[in-house]
């Protein structure tokens, strides 16, 4: 996601190193890069008409610090208006309400609203500790109703049931009466799509708001549309008092233009991203962490937060324990470290909020490769005894031959994996002592799969 921009952006810097001081003539260089960089990335041209105007009467009277070099003065200028044009700060769910709170899912067919109001719903159960009912108002696409049926059941979210039969208005009202009398904090509304914006999806969906008068009124877009996504966002806006917009498929190929877009052409705020196909992949949108991540910064707030929501704290404070001990890092304690990055999303998720440096590792493992890597090593543990995953400097090469033939890979494939282990293993001795410059230094092999194959 955006890392053509990110890749553009970087250059810019590098175009800047040798000279003094930010000039006219330099500005101008590096800010036209910046410009095909954002254009590239399909943002709208008056967005970016409007950005580079403001980046350079920002940039001409910037001081340049003496600790600052003039490529980090003018990326310190761009991010502030990165974020700055993606809305500033983060804004939430406004859930201030009479329960229930109604939250409108609007936005064409094909975008991901159906799993993305899964995914709300999720996010509203777990994290926010809100008794959540969801209904489906679509009843044109075939099994629009099973499929958030399914969706919520995964989800662990309630489900209220509708038919193709009823008016989508008749369902909305029942919900509601439904909530109402069995004490729901919040309702979800799932609407129709269209393949295109028309007259008659606009006017359902204005009596839908309407019947509702949903506190929230979300539109749910696809940050692959690119252009299309914000001419279609300005078309929902105007048919529709929006209070936020949920990007989707911010993880796909897409160039990512719409997310720096929507919300200048729009004026509502970004207040999710839908990252991944799983029910928890729904981030909050944070502006600042945006542009941090555009100009290869990273999202280490990110990081730490996708952490607390997936790691064991248990398992992970019985392992500090135990080399605080003096007891030996294991392969049992390696293959949960591999179990814990699962759980986030893989290497690639953990690396895509990284700063820039660790960011090259990623190329090394790309897609399906990390988590077959993943699996791989997963396997090859599974195949050992219990005695030598609590001892692994027994497994010679009879053991081997028998673990290789075990996991159907090769016998170098167990020589590479005990070779992680090993430096793994080393790494976590000095964390257990408190070298936290040697565990930095160490980062790599940490990081199972990465290196020659």
């Amino acid at each position: 996601m955006l890392d053509n921009l990110t890749n553009r952006l970087s250059k810019v810097v590098k175009t800047l190193r040798g000279h003094a001081r930010l000039t006219e003539e330099n500005t101008q260089e590096a800010l036209r890069e910046v410009r095909m960089a954002l254009l590239e990335a399909d943002v709208a041209l008056p967005v970016v008409k409007d950005f580079i105007a403001r980046v350079r009467e920002k940039a001409l009277g910037q001081e340049v610090l003496q600790s600052l070099t003039p490529g980090q003065a003018l990326v310190g200028v761009v991010h502030d208006e990165l974020r700055a044009i993606m809305g500033g700060a983060h804004e939430g769910l406004n859930l201030a309400t009479r329960p229930p709170a109604v939250i409108l899912m609007a936005g064409l067919q094909g975008a991901g609203k159906t799993t993305t109001t899964g995914k709300l719903g999720k996010l509203l159960v777990e994290k926010m500790k809100k008794k959540t009912l969801v209904v489906s108002a679509d009843v044109y696409r075939p099994a629009a109703i099973e499929q958030l049926k399914t969706v919520a059941a995964q989800a662990g979210v309630d489900f209220f049931p509708s038919s193709t039969e009823q008016k989508p208005v008749a369902i909305v009202e029942a919900a509601i009466d439904h909530a109402r009398r069995h004490f729901y904090d919040v309702l979800l509304v799932d609407t129709a799509g269209r393949l295109a914006v028309d007259a008659e999806m606009m006017e359902e969906i204005r009596l839908l708001h309407a019947a509702a008068q949903p506190i929230e009124t979300l539109f749910v877009v696809d940050a692959m549309l690119g252009q299309d996504a914000v001419n279609t966002a300005r078309a929902f806006s105007e048919a529709l008092p929006l209070t936020g917009v949920i990007l989707t498929k911010l993880d796909g190929d897409a160039r990512g233009g719409a997310a720096l877009s929507v919300r200048q052409i729009t004026g509502k705020p970004l207040k999710f991203a839908g990252v991944g196909e799983k029910l928890n992949g729904l981030e909050e949108f944070h502006p600042e962490r945006m542009a941090s991540r555009i100009l290869g910064m990273g999202d280490i707030v990110g990081l730490v937060e996708e952490a607390r929501k997936s790691v064991d704290e248990q398992a992970a404070a019985e392992l500090a324990k135990k080399l605080k001990s003096g007891k030996t890092f294991d392969l049992n304690d390696f293959q949960m470290q591999i179990v814990q990055m699962r759980k986030m999303g893989g290497l690639g998720a953990l690396i895509d909020k990284l700063p820039g440096q660790f960011a090259e590792m990623a190329d090394k493992l790309q897609g399906s490769e990390q988590e077959k890597a993943i699996a791989r090593i997963d396997g090859i543990i599974n195949s050992m005894t219990p005695h030598e995953r609590t001892h692994p400097e027994i497994i010679k090469a009879s053991r081997k031959r028998r673990i290789a033939a075990g996991s159907g890979v090769s016998v170098q494939e167990i020589n590479r994996l005990l070779k992680q282990f090993e430096q793994t293993q080393k790494i976590m001795k000095h964390f257990s002592k408190g070298g936290l410059g040697k565990l930095m230094r160490g980062m790599k092999g940490m990081m199972p799969g990465v290196g020659p194959r």
